[in-house]
């Protein structure tokens, strides 16, 4: 087994539980672990028998791009999407943060962590 690393994400996106956030908008950053079978792309070399880490980065985009009100909807909803769009994923480990959330004090990120 292996892990693929896929980190600082970083998307501009319309999430949030209040109205401003929607409109105004906030950076988020992803973070995304791939645990698979390695054995038989470190022997072929082959992209065909490997977890592509190009197409769940385009998955995490895609979802990124939907609104939510909650983090832990955004990432159910990426490792739903990884999970049904591709194969060899034995494990998922998915972070999503928002950065400067609006909380009434100075704080750098909040950020929620789902493994499936």
């Amino acid at each position: 087994m292996g892990l693929i690393q896929i980190e600082n994400m970083e998307f501009y996106a319309f999430h949030g539980h209040f109205r401003e956030e929607q409109i105004v908008g906030n950076r988020f950053i992803v973070d995304l672990t791939i645990e698979t079978d390695m054995t038989v792309p470190s022997k072929s070399d082959n992209l065909k028998d490997a977890v592509n880490y190009q197409k769940a980065y385009q998955i995490v985009k895609t979802e990124m791009e939907k609104k939510s009100y909650l983090l832990e909807n955004i990432a159910g909803r990426i490792l739903d999407a990884l999970y049904s769009q591709m194969t060899g994923i034995a494990k998922a480990r998915i972070k999503v943060s928002k950065m400067n959330p609006p909380m009434g004090g100075k704080i750098g990120s909040v950020s929620i962590v789902i493994e499936r």
